[in-house]
């Protein structure tokens, strides 16, 4: 299938583009060139989930699960505007129908059932459309033998879906649970940022866990939390390089880098 490149929000319009890690300006085209990465300072620049599984999977080797799946608004929600206009405005924005997209592929000829999630996609907050294609791609893992890769981003629950949307923290983990017991490897990406509902279920339960440098991670932010708490947080709080000081990454993998290892963990704990 054919893959998309970034859309706007991933990557600022014009010929240069100021870089949040380092602050200076960079020649658009040069970013591009180097996987969205900054030449300058590495900072990594968010992608959406069709440009990431182009980089990973093997040209033309993805196949979609359930593509056109999407939210029929199950609580009428309303705030500034209607749940239905802000999924009609992320789907004209990012061409998906919601935020994950999974599916079955190969990665350097290792076959995988691989998703994404696209931090464009209403910050790819996890509703009832995200928990069921990730919990399909838990059970097609089990059911076809091959390892599930799963790169997450996400501000957590959506609140447009009120409960339903929690309800699918317990729906994905428990698909994972199945996973496991059927003796399925699991890994998992942590991309920036992965937060709340989503980092509180599945993006947690991996049997490898691997971060992208400097990627956000955890239930709440530390601008939420001192806000709340009036704490100051230790320095470098929930980056990708402070969680795995603390046990909780397995390793810090660049972006151009990923592919690789991912094939290399696949050969080494792979069925």
């Amino acid at each position: 299938m054919a893959i998309d490149g970034p859309k706007k929000k991933d990557i600022p319009e014009g010929l240069w583009l100021r870089c949040p890690g380092c602050g200076e300006m960079v020649f658009r085209k040069r970013v591009e060139e180097n996987l969205h990465v900054c030449p300058e300072c590495r900072y990594h620049f968010k992608i959406g989930a069709r440009p990431r599984i182009a980089l990973l999977a093997d040209a033309d080797s993805f196949e979609e699960y359930l593509p056109n799946l999407m939210s029929p608004d199950p609580l009428g929600f309303v705030d500034r505007k209607s749940y239905l206009e802000r999924l009609a405005d992320a789907q004209r924005e990012t061409l998906l129908y919601d935020a994950a997209v999974v599916g079955r592929a190969y990665i350097k000829g290792r076959p995988v059932v691989l998703g994404a999630m696209d931090p464009n996609f209403i910050m790819a907050s996890m509703g009832c459309v995200v928990g069921e294609k990730i919990t399909l791609g838990a059970e097609k893992a089990a059911e076809l033998g091959l390892p599930l890769l799963l790169v997450c981003a996400s501000g957590g629950a959506r609140m447009q879906e009120g409960i339903l949307s929690l309800a699918q923290m317990a729906k994905t983990s428990a698909a994972v649970g199945r996973l496991h017991r059927a003796g399925g490897l699991f890994i998992t990406v942590l991309t920036n940022p992965t937060y709340a509902g989503v980092m509180a279920s599945f993006a947690s339960l991996g049997d490898v866990t691997l971060a992208e440098p400097g990627a956000m991670i955890g239930f709440t932010g530390p601008r939420v939390i001192y806000e709340t708490m009036k704490q100051e947080l230790p320095e470098g709080f929930q980056t990708a390089e402070f969680m795995m000081q603390h046990g909780f990454v397995d390793r810090i993998v660049p972006r151009g880098a990923l592919r690789s290892e991912l094939a290399s963990l696949i050969d080494y704990l792979g069925r």
